[in-house]
């Protein structure tokens, strides 16, 4: 099967890592448009993914039999309608149903006409009615650029002022605010693969948005995670798929806007059950380095099944007893600032137990350089998360990248409940 995959990302790396560790020909898959690591793996190709008539034109040259698009940007342009018009298989939601994740106040309301359980929320246009709603719920503040921000569009912290100044930054790009009530509870990561009418889950992850030790610092895309998580009530992943997964897509459904693709359900566990924090309408990052490293069954098989309407045939998906821990390792000043490109070394080969997705790199006169941002993720898989922690900071520990930096915590909390 002939596959283009759209992203230059670790997700979109791990992706292909996974589509080939599970039986995928690496000569059968493109991607567009790829980055230093992708271009050591499979081809790549200078199209423009958010250009959609680019990609339809180049699929239809290239007889690809499947599209899988990575990041969030190609679907709000509408890239999936122009492939699903052309006749070639597409795994992502279309224009309008990607407004699951492209618009807050959409999301929030399909979720009140499904009965997804999720937090209050109040939409602003103005400062004034973002400081009234902050009044209204109170500390912690939970302030939403209800648009896409490249994971940095959402603030939590108990100072107000911070507050209004986040806020301030995306109303002066013409964006909108939601303000929601401070949910309190572990939060976790579920993906369900959707055919528009079905759903299957994959298996569940947590991440880690803040960008140092112990939740400290601003948000950030995520900065390692790990999965399963054994902490999680017997029944979680059906409640999800029963109370959240299935009443969205079908409410989508009704709509006219079916949802074919992966449905990022970021949840969280409070006192007083499953709340659904956000959507995300695309694969997450960096929880699918760790959830499809785990993965067994043949992930083509999935995706097309998912992008051709027949989910209903595929047995649940298949995943190792072996658990998982990404590490991201981030550019100088990462998420504040943008570092210089730069040379990075010590990324060793990738061996069963450690694998290394990189996210912005780019080969340059045969070296490496690191292109800013979140750079690489290092992926261990182990029997155990102390195991698995250990080998993933061995191998970030060899990687030298001026200025760089990394959590040292990432499934920390759960290797030591489970070496007690």
């Amino acid at each position: 099967m002939k596959i283009l995959v759209l992203g230059s990302g670790a997700r979109e790396h791990a992706i292909i890592k996974a589509l080939i560790r599970t039986g995928t020909d690496p000569e059968e898959i493109t991607c567009a448009p790829g980055n230093g690591g992708i271009s050591q793996e499979v081809k790549t190709v200078s199209i423009d993914a958010n250009n959609p008539e680019a990609v339809t034109n180049w699929a239809l040259a290239a007889s690809t039999e499947l599209v899988v698009i990575g990041p969030e940007a190609p679907l709000v342009a509408g890239v999936s309608d122009a492939l699903r018009a052309a006749g070639i298989a597409v795994f992502g939601p279309s224009k309008a149903a990607a407004a699951l994740e492209g618009s807050k106040e959409f999301a929030k309301d399909v979720m009140a006409a499904a009965d997804v359980p999720t937090g209050m929320a109040r939409k602003c246009t103005s400062l004034s009615e973002v400081e009234s709603a902050l009044d209204e719920y109170g500390a912690p503040y939970v302030v939403k650029a209800d648009g896409l921000a490249a994971g940095k569009g959402v603030i939590v912290t108990s100072d107000k002022q911070a507050a209004l100044d986040h806020a301030h930054t995306f109303l002066t790009h013409g964006m909108e605010i939601l303000v929601e009530e401070f949910l309190d509870g572990e939060e976790v990561s579920l993906f369900f693969l959707s055919d528009g009418t079905s759903v299957v889950p994959l298996s569940p992850a947590q991440d880690f948005k803040r960008a140092y030790n112990f939740d400290k610092g601003p948000n950030t895309g995520g900065m390692g995670a790990y999965s399963p998580l054994p902490w999680l009530p017997e029944g979680f992943v059906k409640e999800v798929q029963d109370r959240v997964a299935l009443p969205t897509v079908r409410e989508l459904a009704r709509l006219g806007t079916p949802f074919v693709g992966l449905l990022y359900c970021g949840l969280i566990v409070t006192s007083k059950g499953i709340r659904v924090i956000e959507f995300n309408a695309r694969f997450g990052d960096p929880e699918t380095q760790v959830v499809l490293r785990r993965l067994v069954t043949p992930l083509s098989h999935l995706l097309h099944n998912a992008a051709t309407g027949h989910l209903a045939e595929v047995n649940e998906p298949e995943f190792t007893k072996d658990v998982a821990v990404t590490v991201v390792l981030a550019s100088e000043g990462y998420p504040v600032t943008s570092a210089p490109n730069r040379e990075i070394t010590g990324i060793v080969p990738d061996t069963n137990s450690v694998e290394v997705a990189h996210a912005a790199t780019k080969l340059e006169d045969g070296k490496l350089i690191a292109t800013g941002g979140r750079v690489l993720s290092v992926v261990s898989i182990a029997d155990d998360f102390h195991e698995a922690r250990r080998a993933a900071y061995e191998a970030i520990c060899g990687i030298e990248l001026e200025g760089s930096h990394y959590r040292t915590d990432i499934a920390l909390k759960v290797d030591e409940v489970q070496n007690v």
